[in-house]
């Protein structure tokens, strides 16, 4: 989804950190590298970065109001 703004266990800003990030990686820089580039040194910081997965691009073209309304809710669910 969207990466947290804090740390779960330290509190430590690291939202305004993943895009930079991301532009380190696309640059050929390791993943450790980057993140002792962007100043997380803490592995509970490390963690937040590495093993965030961003879907918001893939939530973003999900439109509900496209659902046929004769149709039931259930529908979709029962095979």
């Amino acid at each position: 989804m969207i990466i947290p703004v804090r740390c779960f266990s330290c509190g430590k800003v690291v939202g305004d950190k993943w895009e930079a990030y991301m532009q380190l990686l696309q640059s050929d820089v390791n993943e450790g590298e980057a993140l002792d580039e962007l100043g997380l040194r803490r592995y509970c910081c490390r963690r937040m970065v590495l093993t965030h997965v961003d879907l918001i691009e893939k939530l973003l073209n999900y439109n509900p109001s496209e659902r046929s309304r004769d149709r039931p809710i259930d529908a979709d669910i029962r095979p």
